[in-house]
């Protein structure tokens, strides 16, 4: 494969083939930097050599009765995780203001659970009105499965972008979870994007599913114009049955992130949860086909820290992007 020739056809408007998706994925390491150059000259095209920082706000903890493999929050999964109900109004505003001092674009709060109750979503949209008022900060919420009015109330709330992501193909869905269906996740995320609000769905990688699976990830996601994609890493919590799945390697890390990049070569890519334990040194390089990142950790599981990531970023020749004046 010519990697070049791929990456300017791309940006000549050509989508890339299903076979070329997986070529990336098989590509031999030594051909990796290569793979990386064609990933950046698309991304350097779309965004710049900006880094987006996001931060999540663990809204709710360790309550879900969904059955999800890979998740610590899940039923009967690991017992360490710290057990909270919904936090109020003034936790989720403060949240964002922290988030807005670490130069975040977007704060994102996230509760565990297979969709908001009545009061969990009265006091999400109360804390979104408060935010938008007082905090220079887009808002993203991810809290399980939406019908039509409760993404509605959430867009006219101001929430900018909803997220709920497929986690993986079709086909190996039902390996990953029985509570609820593939489909249920794509009707959430086509409710988001018709109450108005952006969308925010991508996946895990590693869970055993086969490299087949990752691209029709990847194109589904090109399927649903979804806005934004964060590509996690399976980083094996204690208790889930997930738990003894051998982590990836960075080489396959940056195969994975180059393919989403060149599938969806408009949309933000995303380095997200598992980046620290997945691609430890070679972290830097995921930069070059991502354009995003969280900071100051996941969920349930911390990350390397604020200010490491911003050196990591400068060091990389890489710029924070500022929030767009309104």
């Amino acid at each position: 494969m010519n990697w070049n020739t791929l990456s300017y056809k791309i940006l000549e408007g050509e989508e890339i083939t299903r076979e070329e998706a997986l070529a990336v994925l098989r590509a031999g390491d030594d051909e990796l930097l290569s793979v990386l150059d064609a990933a950046f000259r698309v991304r350097l095209h779309h965004h710049g050599r900006e880094v987006r920082l996001h931060v999540l706000q663990n809204a709710k903890s360790g309550m879900c009765r969904e059955n999800c493999a890979f998740c610590s929050q899940a039923i009967g999964a690991y017992s360490g995780v710290e057990r909270y109900h919904m936090q109020t109004v003034e936790e989720l505003v403060a949240g964002a203001k922290e988030a807005h001092d670490r130069q975040a674009v977007k704060y994102c709060m996230v509760t565990a659970t297979r969709g908001p109750s009545a009061n969990e979503l009265d006091v999400i949209c109360e804390a979104v009105r408060q935010i938008t008022q007082d905090v220079p900060i887009e808002i993203c919420t991810s809290l399980g499965l939406l019908n039509e009015e409760q993404a509605r109330r959430l867009a006219e709330a101001g929430v900018h972008r909803f997220n709920h992501n497929l986690e993986t193909s079709r086909n190996y869905f039902p390996n990953v979870c029985q509570t609820h269906s593939y489909d249920d996740r794509v009707a959430t995320v086509r409710a988001a994007k018709a109450a108005g609000m952006e969308a925010c769905c991508g996946g895990i990688v590693g869970m055993g599913e086969a490299l087949d699976d990752r691209v029709d990830l990847a194109f589904a996601l090109r399927d649903l114009e979804v806005e934004s994609i964060p590509v996690n890493f399976l980083d094996p919590r204690p208790g889930t049955p997930l738990a003894h799945v051998e982590r990836l390697s960075p080489a396959d890390c940056l195969k994975v992130l180059a393919m989403f990049r060149l599938v969806n070569p408009k949309s933000e890519i995303r380095v997200a949860g598992g980046r620290e334990v997945n691609l430890r040194h070679m972290q830097p390089l995921a930069l070059y086909p991502a354009n995003s990142m969280f900071t100051e950790g996941y969920l349930t599981t911390p990350g390397q820290g604020y200010e490491h990531d911003l050196a990591m970023i400068r060091d990389a020749g890489f710029t924070v992007a500022e929030l767009a004046p309104a």
